[in-house]
């Protein structure tokens, strides 16, 4: 099995102005999915990101704080999962629940650096 990365991008649900119990829904709808993933022996792991970044840059890595005006979409979280090919892994990813939020999920596999680096 491979590994791909599930990168989540779209408007928070502060942006969005959810009321609690609205985005409490939504998470449910996260729960539900990361559940069947897990069920389906795919979910490796995961987390959601915060808005706030620091960007280093160049030689002289010059810290810029963000999140940054040049971004057109925001980076929200991200999944790592099992999957035999894309075509698995895309079929997974439909389960996100943003999408009628107007949320984006982009499919990237991960390359395998399993031994590369041995002491």
């Amino acid at each position: 099995m491979k590994e791909f990365m599930f990168i989540f991008t779209g408007p928070t649900y502060d942006e969005l102005n959810m009321s609690a119990e609205e985005a409490q829904s939504q998470m449910m709808k996260w729960f539900s999915w990361m559940d069947d993933l897990k069920a389906k022996g795919l979910y490796v792991e995961g987390r959601p990101l915060l808005p706030d970044s620091k960007r280093l840059t160049g030689v002289n890595k010059v810290v810029t704080d963000g999140p940054f005006a040049e971004s057109k979409e925001l980076v929200g979280g991200y999944l790592i999962v099992k999957a035999k090919d894309f075509k698995q892994a895309v079929e997974a990813a439909k389960g996100f629940p943003d999408f009628e939020l107007n949320g984006t999920v982009e499919v990237r596999e991960c390359v395998d650096l399993t031994g590369q680096y041995n002491d």
